[in-house]
């Protein structure tokens, strides 16, 4: 008795691993063609929502904000997946504007191969390879730019956050404009930075599944990122900087986390 008992576990466990094995295969062969994987970026400042217009909560210097514009350039969006592969979006459809004002927060990458991707990277700005294709080679996106703010003129080029507002602090008690305009300025000055941001769960896309992945930023961090901290007390307009404007150019790299993932949905 006690053998056939041992006989029928030893049984059972190769029928369960062998039912395990089918179901990971049947996962693998049902990832089969392409999907759709969207982006939400959802700004938020210290932990809140990002209102336009509502003063925030004092920063690290002791500032209190007003936001009234916040937007900023997402380009050059590539998947690692499982095995290491490296999966990049078409690069001329691969740049994106992010405006709290316009209330653009999401975008939208079809024709992604299906598998299942464990990272995600972009770029904040244009990269030097785009600019230097000339005002011809920037296709409709120049003139998205254009219409949002997001240009000082073609010579001058891309700003990559556009961030704007009022401000309070122990020193300066009336309100007082403050205007950030981050960008590359030539070659010389190249504030462009890519992101890296490792996913909590895979992100699964194939033929019958699209996927949303969902980013919290955190606009505080512009000011007050990891090692740089940035008092607009000291300075209320930074544009051509060429000291500042690397620096907000790493905090602003810095304000994105991924909050969680959508796995579902079909076609």
């Amino acid at each position: 008795m006690k053998h056939s008992l041992l006989a029928l576990s030893a049984l059972f466990a190769l029928f369960m691993t062998s039912c395990s094995s089918d179901d990971d295969m049947s996962d693998d062969d049902a990832l089969t063609g392409s999907g759709e994987i969207s982006i939400k970026f959802d700004n938020g400042y210290n932990g809140n929502d990002l209102v336009l217009g509502v003063e925030n909560a004092a920063n690290a210097n002791g500032e209190k904000i007003t936001i009234n514009r916040f937007n900023y350039i997402i380009s050059n969006v590539r998947f690692v997946n499982k095995d290491g592969e490296e999966y990049a979006y078409d690069k001329d459809s691969s740049y994106f504007i992010i405006s709290q004002e316009e209330e653009e927060d999401q975008i939208e990458l079809d024709d992604i191969p299906a598998g299942e991707y464990t990272t995600l990277k972009f770029g904040v700005g244009v990269d030097q390879e785009k600019y230097l294709q000339g005002s011809e080679g920037q296709g409709d996106f120049l003139v998205e730019a254009e219409e949002n703010n997001m240009m000082w003129s073609w010579q001058a080029g891309y700003k990559f956050l556009n961030f704007e507002g009022t401000f309070t602090s122990e020193s300066i008690t009336e309100a007082t404009e403050f205007k950030i305009h981050m960008g590359s300025h030539g070659s010389e000055l190249d504030n462009y930075k890519e992101v890296v941001l490792q996913l909590p769960m895979n992100v699964r896309v194939s033929d019958e599944i699209d996927s949303n992945i969902h980013l919290k930023i955190d606009a505080s961090k512009i000011l007050a990122g990891a090692t740089n901290s940035i008092s607009l007390t000291e300075k209320q307009v930074i544009m051509v900087d060429a000291e500042k404007s690397p620096q907000i150019a790493v905090n602003t790299s810095e304000m994105f986390e991924v909050d969680h993932i959508h796995n579902g949905g079909g076609h």
